[in-house]
């Protein structure tokens, strides 16, 4: 199993308190430092809408010109954004053997994707 995110991101920090609050373990990739590899944000396409993957309402989105925004409207521009600017990806996602189990942090989801 793997969460991928930015170790300094607060939404990744109480994904991974809760997860070694009951002893998950889980390999941590962290994007400012292994960056993202296009089959899996590809494999990630495949499972989910780009919708759900880009965060539009984070700073790296809105710091975005304009016309970048307006641009990203399919996946495939949406992957292109997401290998260029790793922080604009929803955090944390985690996934396991290839299978996105879920993007951003919900306890509630996490309580259920792990039956607790």
């Amino acid at each position: 199993m793997k969460l991928y995110g930015i170790s300094n991101c607060s939404t990744v920090k109480k994904a991974r308190d809760w997860l070694a609050q009951h002893d998950i373990v889980v390999e941590f990739h962290d994007f400012k430092k292994s960056g993202l590899d296009n089959a899996t944000a590809q494999a990630w396409l495949r499972q989910t809408d780009w919708t759900k993957l880009v965060n539009r309402s984070g700073l790296t989105w809105r710091g975005l010109p304009e016309q970048r925004k307006q641009a990203i409207q399919d996946a495939p521009a949406a992957m292109a954004l997401m290998l260029e600017k790793t922080s604009v990806i929803k955090r944390p996602v985690l996934e396991k053997n290839g299978k996105l189990l879920h993007v951003g942090f919900d306890a509630a989801a996490y309580s259920k994707i792990f039956n607790l």
